[in-house]
């Protein structure tokens, strides 16, 4: 079943094509390709990009990474990887 977001798009091809555009122009800005490049640094490193086997870099909490499903990585609202805080002095 389709969420109510993909069927409100689905019917509404001009509102699709604005949604398509802001999300095009989001991903162009300097930090969404800084932390792209960066992810894309550590599967390389890991030996997981392009390979196929299904897993992601995700980030955790306190801002390290972690491998993880792909499936998993992508539709979670990130809330469930946890780790220790880290100390402020």
């Amino acid at each position: 079943m389709a969420s109510k977001t993909s069927t409100y798009y689905k019917k509404n091809p001009a509102a699709r094509r604005r949604r398509l555009k802001q999300q095009s122009e989001y991903q162009k800005s300097p930090e969404r390709v800084k932390k792209r490049v960066a992810l894309n640094k550590e599967n390389r490193k890991r030996g997981t990009y392009g390979n196929g086997d299904g897993k992601d870099v995700s980030h955790k909490k306190c801002g390290g990474t972690t491998l993880e499903k792909a499936s998993s990585n992508r539709a979670r609202n990130r809330g469930k990887l946890k780790c220790k805080p880290k100390k402020k002095k």
